[in-house]
């Protein structure tokens, strides 16, 4: 009987042990890994060049975060940045405040970003645009139309669409406020 309490001591020894290090180890390498991951998408989005298009852009009609109905129609002569995102997308996030700096530097002439969340619940949507200070119209996509509507269900994913309602250039994953500048920022000046 001795034998088996010394046994049982040592056996939760060596487990309290094991755990320790996977902990140690896991709490070491999980931040390095996260910034590793953060350096390598901060380094891609400068050089991911738009894909150029030409196509007809589809109405879209979805809710803003209020409930209210919306629709691509209603920014038809602006220059418009559909963003498919979510909430939970690590490049999403990275991308956020570069869409919120450009938004704020050029909606004056003419230009809006609609931030079309895929499938979270409003609530959840509400305080990431909070977190963030997002001041660009934000929809919910709970069936994820704008998805199936552009044919591209990787996120993030970008749309830029002229005044005419052309799709003129597309973009899959992050993207940043240079790269912004030097594609979007000439079809502003685009039959103003």
């Amino acid at each position: 009987m001795i034998e088996s309490k010394k046994n049982k001591r040592r056996s939760a020894a060596i487990l309290t042990l094991v755990a320790g290090g996977i902990f140690l180890i896991g709490a070491g390498l999980i931040p390095l890994l996260v910034n590793a991951q953060q350096k390598a998408l901060d380094a891609a989005a400068p050089i991911l060049p738009p894909a150029a298009t030409n196509f007809e852009a589809q109405q879209l009609a979805l809710t803003d975060l209020q409930g209210n109905p919306v629709s691509m129609g209603d920014y038809r002569g602006q220059v418009i940045l559909v963003n498919n995102w979510a909430t939970w997308c690590p490049p999403c996030k990275i991308e956020m405040p570069e869409l919120q700096s450009y938004y704020i530097a050029h909606k004056t002439e003419g230009f809006v970003v609609l931030a079309i969340e895929s499938g979270e619940p409003a609530d959840q949507v509400a305080s990431f645009v909070k977190e963030y200070g997002i001041t660009f119209p934000v929809w919910l996509d709970p069936q994820g139309k704008a998805l199936e509507v552009f044919q591209n269900w990787d996120l993030p994913s970008s749309y830029v669409i002229d005044r005419k309602g052309i799709v003129r250039f597309t973009w899959t994953g992050a993207i940043n406020q240079p790269t912004l500048e030097q594609y979007v920022t000439p079809l502003l000046k685009e039959n103003k």
